[in-house]
C-alpha cells in the first residue's frame, strides 16, 4: 500500500528568487475524477506519463498509487477525460537533506508558489529553508486538484487564507 505523507508551504517569493535554481520539469495534470474521497490524475511531466489515484487526505496522510504509462496515452487522456487542468514548472530543490518540490503554478494559477515535503512519518522533523513561508497544508483551497476547479486567478482578495 502506498501511502503519501506530505506538507505544503506558500513561499517567500522575494528569499525564493534569491535562490539558484535547477532545471524545472514542466508538468501538466489533469482531473479524471476529483471527489472528496478520492481522486485519479494523469499528469505529463517533460516526456513522461503517470496516472495516480489518491485517497482523502487525513491528517497529512493518504494512500497514492501511482504508476508510469505511456506519455502519448497521458497525453490522450488529459484530452479527451480531464475536464480540469493544471500547469506548473517544478523545482526539485535540497535542502538539509530533504528533498523539497517547489511548483510555479501557470496559466490561471499564475503567480502561485507552493513548496512541499514529502515525509516517512506525521511527525518526521526537519529544517524550513528560508524561502518557506505560511504552512497551507490543511487548506483545501491549495490542493492541486481544486485549483483545477477554482484556479488562483478567481480568487477574490482576502481569500487566498480561506479553507
Amino acid at each position: 500500500m502506498g501511502v503519501e505523507i506530505e506538507r505544503k508551504y506558500l513561499l517567500n517569493i522575494e528569499k525564493w528568487n534569491a535562490v539558484a535554481k535547477p532545471t524545472p520539469r514542466h508538468l501538466v495534470q489533469g482531473y479524471i475524477l476529483k471527489d472528496p474521497e478520492r481522486t485519479v490524475r494523469v499528469r505529463v511531466a517533460d516526456e513522461q506519463g503517470y496516472i495516480t489515484i489518491k485517497s482523502k487526505t487525513t491528517g497529512i496522510s493518504r494512500l497514492e498509487y501511482e504508476y508510469g504509462i505511456p506519455v502519448t496515452d497521458a497525453r490522450e487522456l488529459i484530452t479527451h477525460f480531464c475536464g480540469m487542468v493544471i500547469t506548473k514548472n517544478r523545482y526539485n530543490v535540497q535542502y538539509a537533506g530533504k528533498l523539497w518540490e517547489v511548483d510555479e503554478f501557470l496559466t490561471d494559477n499564475k503567480g502561485l508558489f507552493i513548496a512541499e515535503i514529502e515525509l516517512k512519518h506525521e511527525t518526521e522533523t526537519f529544517d524550513l529553508p528560508d524561502w518557506v513561508g505560511e504552512e497551507v497544508t490543511s487548506i483545501k483551497k491549495y490542493f492541486n486538484s481544486n485549483l483545477s476547479v477554482k484556479p488562483y486567478s478567481t480568487w477574490s482578495s482576502g481569500e487566498e487564507k480561506m479553507e
